[in-house]
């Protein structure tokens, strides 16, 4: 039974390969007479479209030559494209994710958003310094970031310095009492009250400018007592930001003993590279947005009038804006997002993902219909919110590849590499082949004219421009125009239309 299953199942396997073999042979007998008839103008390496022959046989790269046929429109074969340019069908562009959008020429609206600290207001920051020397007869339990009014005593201290100014206010103020006015005073008896007033005006600024509050000055005014201790009050509300006494502590004059900010309105301090200068156009007194991400909160900010200054170290300008702070939600240092409003004219603009950015260049795929993708070298401009402003390489209407750009890029540097190309691509003006800039630079081959370098194959070429440049210059110059005015570049710039 065994021997049995064995020459049934090796009959049938033979079966198999005659009847794969006989389809296959139909398949090349059906595409040979589909081909046959059509006239031949030459052959072309499939992985380097610059090398042509006249004859079939293989290529540098092992692969047959395959034939371009003269019923071929323009377009549809890889010799007549850019050097790097890469056909790919539908099926695998679905694949590895290709998609193609049109280059478009419109106005931008987009939002920059920027890191901004948030800082006190230098205005709005109060410094209580000692005036004179002396010591802490008694500190409120007011601790750095306690939150005080105006007029609310913080400490009190005494100083044997106030003692004379306190005497000679209780003295003027007891000379002063028994002086009776009725009016009718004569100009002596005037010109004495007018002095004592003088003297009373001096000793409340001598206690004032000693340190004495305005409060303790009346106190003294009404009572005529002495005010052993001296209160030290807030002048505006506020929060403490440093303090420096304890009780029974000895202090010098010019010790800074508090420091009171006001949080009440603050500054915020945004980073603005130079690049994003250009775009945003910073006007004082512009409202911007700001938000705390973290307590999903929006606020408003004014633009200050101070002009932005540059900070050397961090390479960006400080651009200061004021915002009221209501429930003090925003506290010195925090970190908030300022959103400014970015608005420009209609220009050139694709999607950033759709550059290929080597350093040195800046690279897009240019779907010239068919399943074929040509390499464009292009320069931009402005890049923001995922979009880049398109200085030179590309016209409205264009298809390019937006999605799968790496794939594209790698299949079009395995056919340059097949080539011996590994660098930047150049056409010889003479011989019109495809070459590496690097490679003609090591071996001399190029020429500078009019401003402009031209890179050869071989000494011949670089000999025969020599001798005629206009004219070379001029037959590159017609068959870019010619190029430009193909059936596929039409196409291309029709879509936009569409």
């Amino acid at each position: 039974m065994k021997k049995l299953f064995y020459v049934v199942l090796v009959v049938a396997l033979l079966g198999g390969a005659f009847v794969t073999g006989s389809w296959y042979g139909r398949k090349g007998t059906d595409q040979q007479s589909a081909n046959k008839g059509r006239m031949i103008l030459y052959y072309v390496d499939p992985m380097n479209p610059s090398h042509t022959s006249d004859k079939p046989g293989r290529a540098p790269c092992g692969m047959d030559m395959e034939p371009v046929y003269a019923d071929e429109t323009p377009g549809k074969n890889l010799s007549s494209m850019p050097p790097g340019t890469v056909k790919i069908t539908p099926e695998k562009q679905q694949l590895i994710g290709v998609q193609v959008g049109v280059v478009e020429e419109k106005p931008v609206t987009q939002t920059i958003r920027l890191l901004g600290r948030v800082a006190t207001d230098e205005t709005r920051v109060y410094i209580i310094n000692s005036t004179i020397d002396g010591w802490m007869t008694k500190v409120l339990p007011y601790s750095k970031g306690s939150l005080v009014k105006k007029y609310q005593v913080l400490a009190s201290f005494y100083s044997p310095e106030f003692l004379s100014a306190e005497q000679a206010l209780i003295f003027a103020l007891g000379s002063k009492d028994r002086i009776q006015t009725t009016g009718s005073e004569s100009p002596a008896q005037q010109n004495r009250i007018d002095q004592f007033n003088i003297n009373l005006r001096q000793y409340t600024d001598t206690l004032r400018n000693l340190g004495m509050g305005e409060v303790q000055i009346k106190e003294m005014i009404r009572t005529r007592k002495y005010m052993e201790n001296i209160d030290i009050i807030s002048p505006a509300d506020g929060f403490i930001i440093v303090r420096n006494v304890s009780e029974g502590q000895r202090f010098d004059k010019g010790t800074e003993l508090y420091r009171i900010a006001d949080l009440s309105r603050v500054w915020i301090l945004a980073d603005l590279f130079e690049n994003e200068a250009e775009l945003i156009k910073i006007k004082p007194g512009q409202s911007v947005a700001i938000s705390l991400p973290y307590q999903k909160k929006n606020l408003q900010a004014t633009v200050s009038n101070i002009i932005p200054q540059f900070d050397t170290v961090s390479r960006t300008l400080k651009v200061r804006l004021e915002a009221d702070n209501p429930g003090f939600v925003l506290k010195p240092d925090m970190f908030v997002d300022v959103e400014f409003p970015v608005n420009l004219p209609p220009t050139i603009v694709i999607p950033v993902d759709a550059i290929l950015d080597s350093g040195l260049r800046n690279t897009v795929f240019v779907d010239r219909g068919n399943g074929f993708f040509e390499p464009r070298n292009i320069e931009t401009g402005w890049r923001i919110g995922g979009k880049a402003e398109i200085v030179k390489g590309l016209m409205p209407g264009e298809r390019i590849v937006i999605s799968g750009t790496f794939l594209v890029d790698s299949e079009s540097r395995m056919k340059l590499a097949a080539a011996g190309i590994f660098g930047i691509t150049v056409k010889d003006p003479v011989c019109n082949m495809v070459i590496d800039e690097d490679k003609a630079k090591a071996t001399g081959l190029k020429r500078e004219y009019r401003g402009q370098t031209y890179y050869f194959c071989c000494n011949s070429c670089k000999e025969q421009f020599d001798k005629n440049p206009e004219q070379f210059i001029k037959d590159a110059a017609l068959n870019h125009k010619e190029h430009a005015a193909s059936p596929s570049a039409q196409e291309s710039r029709k879509a936009m239309h569409d």
